[in-house]
């Protein structure tokens, strides 16, 4: 059997720097399907899609919203010359109903111990439209190392500077905030994966740069404090969304490789200010995830926010606008409240506003958007402040004889002192 497993294009977020890192739904489900099946892999972000290659079956696999109407078109495309096409991922579940109308078969939840039914399923010609585990979630000791291997490596650097692989190391989030919809995805009970799981998985990829995607490090912390110590003779180089902001576990984590923390910034208190200089104390580096458009601010706040990005010297700012992601809680509210402006999906890519603020205009949020991006970034652009995080990891992979070879090959063409430029 011939299948193609295919990850869709999207626009990406304005004022950022385009770069592409190698996606974590597609190798995870890769890694349940059997040996005597014929897997390829595409990311058409990256690579063109033979739609005249013989397949029998398509995958695709959609982590974004706005990766959906490409999906569609990929999928529309396929059904058209009589090839079976079934969707999974984060915003195939979110949006099953719609993109049913434009699959043979939509798989919604957590794929371990489950596909082999899909399979015989479409061998005996009784193809099932849905199929339906977002409730039931697989035991976590189930999850394996992920097919890495359908990966075309060579296309995941950036400039020959080598980026991360993502890796997992738990499941669930006990949190509910606002803009996300983990809670709905996976649950709120957190599910961490066996620590010498993780470790072999770790172990396992080639690459000395992780991005570990949970929702959060902050839900266990004598689960963090094992995990942490097991990871230091690994010597890779990690980020990460929030750690447990606790002394014990920071000093791990900063021993274990953290190389910088994602930190969502709503506002200018003195908890945020805390978490960041904590994080630095700790030799770790900041990218704050710096949401606009929240209720409890106006013009004045959103500049006051900048201003204060500034003062606490973060290493790295993304500015998104808040997007009301389906099942969110601020969907929820926003909807009740008739506030929801446009559920065009292609716009769902954070840079654009599809709902009525609160205390402005939609185009004076909009404005403000391109205003913090140009503010924060006036003195020293994206790619230099990038550059420089890229600078400090390779300093300290010199130092334990990691450095990967993509990044030898930048330091021989443009020197130490520009890799990215």
């Amino acid at each position: 059997m011939r299948f193609k497993l295919i990850f869709p294009k999207w626009r990406k977020l304005e004022h950022q720097t385009e770069f592409h890192l190698p996606p974590h739904g597609a190798v995870v489900f890769a890694a349940e399907i059997p040996c005597d099946v014929d897997l390829s892999f595409v990311d058409d972000n990256l690579e063109t899609i033979n739609f005249d290659e013989p397949v029998d079956m398509v995958g695709i696999s959609v982590l974004l919203t706005c990766q959906l109407s490409r999906a569609f078109e990929i999928a529309d495309r396929y059904r058209a010359k009589g090839v079976a096409v079934i969707f999974g991922g984060i915003s195939a579940t979110l949006h099953a109903e719609e993109v049913a109308t434009h699959a043979d078969a939509v798989f919604l939840g957590e794929v371990e111990g489950r596909f082999q039914q899909v399979l015989d399923d479409f061998k005996k010609g009784r193809l099932q439209k849905k199929y339906d585990y977002l409730r039931n979630p697989p035991d976590i000791r189930r999850v394996n190392t992920a097919r890495r291997d359908i990966l075309n490596r060579e296309i995941y650097n950036y400039r020959g500077v080598q980026m991360f692989d993502l890796v997992h190391a738990s499941r669930g989030c006990k949190f509910n905030c606002f803009p996300c919809s983990s809670a709905f995805l996976g649950g709120r009970s957190f599910r961490p994966r066996p620590v010498k799981k993780v470790i072999a998985e770790m172990e396992a990829i080639p690459n000395n740069r992780l991005f570990i995607v949970d929702n959060s490090l902050a839900q266990n912390r004598k689960w963090l404090i094992e995990l942490f110590q097991a990871m230091i003779p690994l010597k890779k180089k990690w980020v990460s969304h929030p750690i447990l902001y606790d002394d014990k576990v920071l000093k791990l984590a900063a021993k274990a490789g953290c190389w910088y923390v994602y930190q969502a910034v709503i506002d200018t208190s003195d908890v945020i200010h805390n978490r960041i200089q904590m994080l630095k104390d700790h030799g770790i580096g900041v990218q704050g995830t710096i949401l606009l458009g929240t209720d409890d601010q106006d013009e004045t706040a959103i500049k006051q926010l900048v201003d204060f990005l500034l003062k606490v010297d973060l290493d790295m700012a993304e500015f998104t606008i808040l997007t009301p992601y389906l099942f969110t809680p601020i969907r929820a509210r926003l909807e009740h409240q008739r506030r929801i402006t446009s559920n065009n999906w292609a716009d769902y890519t954070c840079d654009r506003v599809v709902f009525q603020p609160k205390h402005m205009s939609a185009e004076k949020l909009q404005s403000l958007y391109h205003y913090a991006w140009r503010t924060f970034y006036a003195d020293m652009g994206f790619q230099l402040r990038m550059g420089k995080l890229f600078m400090q990891v390779m300093q300290r992979e010199i130092e334990d004889g990691t450095l990967h070879r993509y990044d030898h090959l930048q330091q021989r063409r443009f020197g130490r002192k520009s890799v990215i430029t």
